[in-house]
């Protein structure tokens, strides 16, 4: 109850400082949009500072005259890492509290929860972080990576550098079942071997038994796909096993800087990712969110991809909305085909045929202070391709 207490004043104190904002630019007009996201449970570790980075865009938009005359004031709602509760509140958000777009999720268990709901009601959620592929709803704007542009360049990474056998594991729902599909089906292609597939529940802490198995199979390299908490329990073990970066790397696909602070530098250092985006990313734009982030949240806070998504995913629907000239949900999607914007991350763009970005990829190593040191990158930004349908070994998955 006391958490509950918490969160409702929490909401309450936020709506009441985004009104107050609009109230100094002389502006009574508002528009309503919802922040959905994990406050509680296991994944609050990554979701929080995703919510951070929705609220420092609309402060920023905000404190420049809003958008299309009207101050944003959003509504927050806790998923409490329970897709079932994201989706009774992405109801709520669309019927009850009308909001105008929502920004959420993380989770592709909790993104496929709401799908429904949201093309039922016609609304739009722009979701902030890599997934499986394999969908493209008009009713959602993709700021994460495609499968082509993270999974797949990670695989082929790991092939060339470490060697063909690599051991699968990650939490039991949809995304780490999807990409695994896809890696068997890419090794089986090219020669690698799966030498180990397991699959663990999200509030998993006991990986004793698997890291045991992960000595005895001897992989060149671990493929991680583990969300929350599990990666805490999973690398703490194996560090206490001896299993560190030097005898057995790990790729990891939702380890970002904000997760590596609360795994633990030693228990990450060496250890690899692959993202879109890092911290340490080098361009003028993203000097000056990671400022603006650490000026608003406290210099102790980092940045990481799925933050940087969610900061650009204001952005683009706040643009996308300047330029339909009003807020109606599909106005609003058919404006943003094709919108480009100078992200931290470098410059992106919004497919018109699938609602994702181009993204530029960026293979990352997790370095003694606890950021990423940028590794391998890709020419320019890569077309999404949710589907893989230009991936000849991909046919039929």
């Amino acid at each position: 109850m006391k958490k509950k207490l918490f969160l409702i004043l929490a909401s309450i104190l936020t709506v009441m400082t985004f009104i107050s904002s609009g109230c100094k630019h002389k502006n009574k007009n508002t528009v309503k949009v919802g922040l959905l996201h994990s406050l509680t449970g296991t994944m609050a570790i990554s979701e929080k500072p995703v919510l951070n980075a929705e609220l420092l865009a609309i402060k920023e938009i905000n404190n420049k005259g809003g958008v299309l005359g009207n101050i944003i004031v959003p509504v927050i709602k806790d998923g409490e890492s329970d897709p079932d509760v994201f989706n009774e509140h992405a109801e709520e958000l669309l019927t009850s509290e009308k909001v105008a777009t929502v920004f959420g999720c993380w989770t592709s268990a909790s993104r496929t929860a709401v799908k429904k709901t949201f093309e039922k009601n016609f609304g739009l959620l722009w979701y902030p972080v890599q997934y499986e592929g394999l969908e493209a709803s008009p009713n959602i704007m993709y700021m994460g990576a495609a499968p082509n542009q993270q999974v797949i360049p990670a695989v082929k990474y790991c092939f060339q550098t470490f060697g063909k056998r690599m051991y699968l594991i990650g939490n039991d729902y949809v995304f780490p079942h999807t990409a695994n599909k896809m890696i068997k089906a890419l090794l089986n292609y090219t020669g690698g071997k799966c030498c180990g597939e397991v699959y663990v529940p999200m509030d998993a802490s006991n990986f004793t038994s698997i890291i045991k198995d992960i000595k005895q199979s001897h992989p060149d390299v671990i493929l991680n796909t583990l969300n929350g908490d599990s990666n805490v329990h999973f690398f703490q073990q194996m560090i206490k096993a001896g299993l560190t970066a030097d005898i057995i790397p790990t790729m990891s696909f939702s380890i970002s800087e904000n997760e590596i602070e609360k795994i633990g530098i030693d228990n990450l250092k060496g250890q690899y990712v692959t993202w879109n985006y890092y911290q340490s990313t080098d361009t003028p734009e993203n000097k000056k969110f990671v400022s603006a982030y650490k000026e608003e949240y406290g210099s102790e806070n980092v940045t990481g991809d799925p933050v940087e998504a969610a900061y650009i995913a204001v952005y683009m629907w706040a643009a996308a909305c300047e330029k339909a000239k009003t807020f109606d949900v599909e106005s609003v999607r058919i404006a943003a085909k094709g919108l480009s914007f100078k992200a931290p991350e470098g410059t992106v763009t919004i497919d018109g045929n699938n609602q994702h970005l181009n993204k530029t990829v960026r293979i990352g190593q997790i370095n003694d202070d606890g950021q990423i040191n940028e590794i391998w990158t890709t020419e320019g930004p890569v077309r999404p391709d949710p589907y893989l349908s230009t991936y000849e070994w991909a046919l039929g998955l």
